[in-house]
């Protein structure tokens, strides 16, 4: 029984971590309406310069996370600006193509700076253990969800709240309609972009403390795929229960049938719920309805 709890638990928060990656997700495409399949790639990105920062520069660690923000929020606008502005009211062909080109130049360029050899992150999150009653649970997980938690709420604040996230969910429904509004719609799609920059280094900060990481680490933009079409690539804050549900039944599935099948059902247990709930609910968990009027 300790054992199950332990799994459910540890896989609950391994969900949110999904969610905070998933986020980047949502944020883009609730207001560009561009699906970035590229997003791991930038999580791997701000992975690498935190790291380049704090072990190669050897600056402080609290320096080294902010200059990566910095740097991860210019290059989400320069993203924005140079690549995805030309393309806005494109089809949707090309602005896919375009996302799975700039995926492939940012490896690349990961490859080319730092090489395929394996990179330690730094410890940025305790790796001591946290004991509650039976259970020993990874205090890095802990307080990784917990940010999420907290960064989902901010954000569900932010667009429901504030002057710009109003602007930007209205831009979200439809950039035609917000430019006869006079809305600036270029600068909420790249304030989206830039949100989704520093979104990525901090997910890439919390996912990888004390890790070894290589280019691959990009694939954590992948595992999180399920999670933002679980939930509604619009919805901020049902990532919360999108990863809180997938991160559970990841934990069902290692527990109940790897060893069965002698492991590998747990990383693909996701994608087959994802499937089953978007066969019933295309539009996922909380996502945005479409309502035509003929």
């Amino acid at each position: 029984m300790v054992g199950l709890l332990s799994h459910l638990i540890t896989g609950a928060f391994i969900g949110l971590l999904y969610a905070l990656v998933a986020m980047g997700f949502v944020i883009i495409y609730r207001c560009a309406r561009v699906f970035n399949l590229a997003q791991g790639e930038i999580v791997m990105l701000g992975a690498f310069l935190v790291w380049s920062f704090g072990i190669y520069f050897g600056l402080p660690m609290w320096l080294s996370v902010a200059l990566a923000f910095a740097v991860s929020l210019a290059i989400g606008l320069v993203i924005e600006r140079i690549i995805f502005r030309p393309l806005v009211g494109g089809k949707l062909f090309a602005l896919v193509m375009v996302t799975i080109g700039l995926l492939i130049f940012i490896r690349g360029v990961v490859l080319v700076i730092w090489s395929a050899e394996v990179h330690f992150f730094p410890v940025i999150f305790p790796r001591s253990g946290l004991k509650i009653g039976p259970l020993v649970l990874d205090k890095g997980l802990v307080i990784g969800g917990a940010i999420t938690i907290f960064v989902a709420t901010m954000f569900s604040w932010f667009f429901n709240h504030t002057r710009i996230g109003l602007e930007m969910t209205a831009v979200a429904e439809d950039h035609q309609i917000a430019l006869s509004l006079g809305l600036d719609v270029k600068r909420s799609i790249a304030i989206a972009w830039a949100i989704s920059g520093v979104l990525s280094t901090l997910a890439a900060t919390i996912f990888l403390s004390g890790k070894g990481m290589t280019f691959l680490v990009s694939d954590i933009g992948l595992a999180a795929l399920p999670v933002a079409l679980f939930a509604g690539i619009e919805s901020v804050g049902g990532l919360i229960l999108g990863g809180l549900l997938i991160g559970i039944s990841m934990g069902m599935a290692e527990y109940f049938l790897d060893p069965i099948f002698e492991g590998g059902v747990a990383a693909i247990f996701p994608y087959f719920v994802m499937i089953i709930i978007l066969l019933i609910r295309p539009s996922g968990l909380f996502g945005w309805k479409t309502i035509e009027r003929v």
